[in-house]
């Protein structure tokens, strides 16, 4: 199965997208859904229009997706409120309001204490049974 590293970050006016490991593949959309929506679009034209494939387009394909915390924080923000990101990673609402809006953008440290956090979220949501 191939894999294709894709980052998504806010622009100005839209969000564009990228694929890192294959060249050429790119995309934008006015929201995250749409953006990664224009990047499988491409990924189709790329296969459809290229002569030599990349391994990483053959057979079954899985993207990882790389996002700029504003990004995230815009596109999740319909399941994660900012009360349950300020428990979950310890950063205060407003601060996560700022790096929403692009007010501010987050130092190296603070994006790591994010990413961890909703790693360790996640590790603990996946060990769960419900009966």
């Amino acid at each position: 199965m191939g894999k294709i590293k894709v980052t998504i970050e806010k622009g100005a006016d839209l969000f564009g997208a990228w694929a890192e490991n294959i060249p050429g593949i790119y995309g934008e959309g006015n929201t995250v859904q749409e953006t990664k929506d224009n990047i499988l679009a491409a990924v189709e034209l790329y296969k459809k229009y290229n002569d030599e494939i990349p391994a990483e387009l053959q057979g079954d394909m899985d993207i990882e997706w790389f996002f700029d915390v504003q990004s995230f924080l815009q596109y999740y923000s319909g399941i994660f409120t900012k009360a349950a990101l300020e428990r979950i990673t310890g950063i205060n609402q407003k601060q996560l309001g700022h790096y929403a809006s692009g007010l501010k953008k987050p130092r190296r440290a603070q994006v790591e204490k994010i990413e961890n956090a909703l790693r360790g979220f996640i590790k603990d949501m996946s060990m769960i049974h419900l009966l």
